[in-house]
C-alpha cells in the first residue's frame, strides 16, 4: 500500500511579507492554510537590519524581528508554517483540478489552491568584501536603506534604468553618490540617462567596478578599478548600493505559467491570478517595478482574496452538477 498524500486547501509556497499577509486572510477565511518556507525563511526581509517604512513600527524594526511578528500573527489564526523548499511542481489546468507540489526531492503535497510568493534574489557582485558586509553598510534596495545615510557619500553600481533611478534619489538625500557603470556608456534609457548627468552629486565613472569594499564590521570606504586602465582608487563612503538586477525565484514553474522574458511571473489584470485556474503569484515573484515589503504584503492579501473567491466558484460549479 501506498501512503495517502495530503490534500491542502490553500498552498503557499514561499514566505517574507506576501506570503505571511496571505497567510493570514487565509486562514482567518478557514482555508487552512499549509506554507513552505523555502530557502530563506522570511525572504530577504531577513537581511535587513532596519525595516523604517513598514506601517505600524512608529520606531522601526529589525528585519528579522518583523517576519517573527508576522510569522506569528499567521499561525495566530491556523496557518501551519513549515520549514522546507517546493522543489517541483504538477500544476493543473482545469478549473477545479488539483495541483501537486514535491517538497524537498521526496514528499508530494495535493493542493486546490496555490499563492506562490517566492520573491525575486538581488544579484550581487559575489565579492567576499561585499558579502561579509551585507547589511553593514551593502544593500540592494536604496528606496529601503537610503534613508540611513542622508547627508553622506555614498556609491551605487550599475548602469540600467533601475540604477539611474536609485541613483537620482540617493543623490536627494545623500551629500555625494558616486555611480560605478561597467561599459563606456550607460545602458539606461536617454531620460534617465540625463537624469543622472544633470545631478550635480553624481559622480559618473565609466569602467569602473568594485576592487574591493573597504570595512570591518561597516562599509567604510570603496577601492575602484578602471577596467580599462587597470588604475585603482580608494573613496570614502559609508554605504554601497548594488543595483544590477534581480533575479526572480521562478525555475520550478517555467513550461507551466506564463512568465515574462525576465522570468516574472504575468497575473491578470488588477488581480493575483496567474494563467492557471486555482493558482495565484504574490511579491516581487510577480513585481518588478515597486519590489517594497508593503507593496508584497498588499498583493499577498489579493491572492488569498483570489484564492477564496476561486474555492467559492469552485464549489457552486461542483453543487450544480450534483443537482443537474
Amino acid at each position: 500500500m501506498t501512503d495517502k498524500i495530503e490534500r491542502i486547501k490553500c498552498l503557499i509556497i514561499g514566505s517574507g511579507p506576501a506570503g505571511y499577509t496571505a497567510a493570514i486572510y487565509a486562514a482567518r477565511a478557514d482555508m487552512h492554510p499549509v506554507m513552505y518556507t523555502g530557502m530563506e525563511p522570511g525572504g530577504q526581509l531577513t537581511t535587513t537590519t532596519e525595516v523604517d517604512n513598514f506601517p505600524g513600527y512608529p520606531d522601526g524594526v529589525d528585519g528579522p524581528s518583523m517576519m517573527i511578528d508576522l510569522q506569528k500573527q499567521a499561525e495566530r489564526f491556523g496557518t501551519q508554517v513549515r520549514i522546507g523548499m517546493v522543489t517541483e511542481v504538477e500544476l493543473s489546468t482545469e478549473h477545479g483540478g488539483i495541483h501537486k507540489a514535491c517538497i524537498d526531492n521526496a514528499d508530494w503535497v495535493e493542493a486546490e489552491t496555490v499563492i506562490i510568493s517566492t520573491g525575486a534574489t538581488a544579484k550581487y557582485l559575489g565579492l567576499p568584501s561585499e558579502q561579509r558586509l551585507r547589511g553593514g553598510g551593502v544593500s540592494a534596495c536604496a528606496v529601503c536603506d537610503g534613508f540611513f545615510y542622508k547627508g553622506q557619500d555614498v556609491a551605487i553600481v550599475g548602469g540600467g534604468d533601475t540604477a539611474a533611478e536609485e541613483a537620482t534619489y540617493l543623490a536627494n538625500i545623500c551629500n555625494k553618490v558616486t555611480m560605478l557603470v561597467r561599459g563606456d556608456e550607460m545602458r539606461a534609457s536617454k531620460a534617465m540617462q540625463h537624469r543622472v548627468t544633470n545631478t550635480r552629486n553624481i559622480d559618473l565613472r565609466y569602467n569602473t567596478e568594485v576592487d574591493e569594499v573597504i570595512g570591518e564590521q561597516v562599509v567604510e570606504g570603496l577601492r575602484m578599478v578602471n577596467n580599462k586602465t587597470g588604475e585603482k582608487e580608494v573613496i570614502d563612503i559609508t554605504g554601497l548600493f548594488i543595483a544590477i538586477g534581480h533575479k526572480p525565484n521562478t525555475e520550478i514553474f517555467k513550461g507551466q505559467l506564463d512568465m515574462d522574458d525576465m522570468g516574472y511571473l504575468i497575473t491578470k489584470g488588477k488581480s493575483t491570478k496567474t494563467n492557471l485556474p486555482g493558482v495565484f503569484a504574490s511579491g516581487d515573484v510577480q513585481d518588478k517595478e515597486y519590489r517594497q515589503a508593503i507593496t508584497a504584503a498588499g498583493t499577498g492579501c489579493m491572492a488569498a482574496l483570489d484564492a477564496e473567491r476561486y474555492l467559492t466558484t469552485v464549489e457552486e460549479t461542483t453543487e450544480k452538477e450534483i443537482t443537474a
